[in-house]
């Protein structure tokens, strides 16, 4: 399992009371982990790394419109 997922599991359990039959306990476990699986979620670091992929491609396009442009402009003259 994913460490934040073990994580948010771990902070869920922390905060029930502690007279919670341990069955209630591991099956409220595996329902937050099922349902954390589902929500298709991505880590912190995984985001970093699309926003720097995102940040270098948005420079690229920008890059090549001022091109297209220039190039534009010096066919009308």
């Amino acid at each position: 399992m994913n460490t934040p997922f073990k994580r948010i599991t771990e902070s869920i359990q922390d905060v029930l009371p502690g007279d919670i039959a341990e069955e209630v306990r591991s099956n409220l476990k595996t329902l937050v982990e099922a349902s954390l699986q589902k929500m298709n979620l991505v880590t912190r670091e995984e985001l970093l790394v699309q926003e720097k992929v995102l940040a270098r491609t948005r420079e690229q396009l920008e890059l090549l419109a001022a091109r297209v442009e220039a190039l534009e402009k010096d066919r009308d003259s």
